[in-house]
């Protein structure tokens, strides 16, 4: 198996076999397994937005897929919504739904599964520490376009914006990475660590 670039490694989605539509049928299936998690939704009270699975789907799609095809499975979960397709929280589509209180969250989805999957061709999806690190990024980088959104589009100060877009989920964050650090590794144990 070939790299993309030196230093960098294979990651999961690598050991599907080539066929044309591949990249195609993996891209959409990251966006409909964020769609279906986005479905397992908790409500937090004082907080514009839920608890889902939504995030545990985008890091771990990300992983899976290496960056270009976890970002683009990302942007294709919001384009999909956008154009009226039932895929956000709730059953939730639209432009209004899109460029509410989640829109942070959404464009912080694209570019986490970018870097988580950027740091996936680097190996670190193979250790339970390397998918908690990769995780962790993942969640920093969402919540660091989902805060400024929060308090722009609901006029909150930068406190009461992190009291209701972040502390409410950081539980939920942990046990996400926790359980991606579970079978992350696994599956490389299970596919010979290309």
């Amino acid at each position: 198996m070939t790299s993309i670039a030196l230093g960098t490694r294979a990651v999961i989605a690598d050991a599907v076999p080539r066929f044309v539509a591949r990249d195609a049928v993996l891209v959409l299936g990251a966006a409909l397994l964020t769609a279906l998690l986005a479905q397992l939704a908790v409500p937090v009270p004082g907080s514009p937005v839920p608890i889902t699975g939504q995030t545990f789907a985008v890091l771990l799609t990300g992983a899976a897929l290496g960056p270009l095809r976890g970002a683009a499975g990302q942007a294709t979960y919001l384009a999909l919504g956008l154009v009226g397709l039932p895929v956000y929280t709730g059953g939730a589509s639209g432009v209004d739904v899109a460029f509410g209180g989640s829109f942070g969250y959404l464009a912080g989805f694209v570019v986490a599964a970018f870097l988580v999957g950027a740091l996936a061709r680097r190996g670190v999806d193979r250790t339970v520490g390397g998918v908690l690190l990769a995780f962790a990024v993942g969640s920093v980088t969402i919540y660091t376009l989902a805060v400024p959104w929060l308090m722009v589009r609901l006029d909150l100060p930068l406190t009461t914006a992190v009291d209701v877009g972040v502390v409410p989920f950081l539980l939920g964050d942990a046990l996400k990475a926790a359980l991606a650090a579970a079978v992350l590794p696994g599956a490389w144990r299970l596919l010979g660590d290309r």
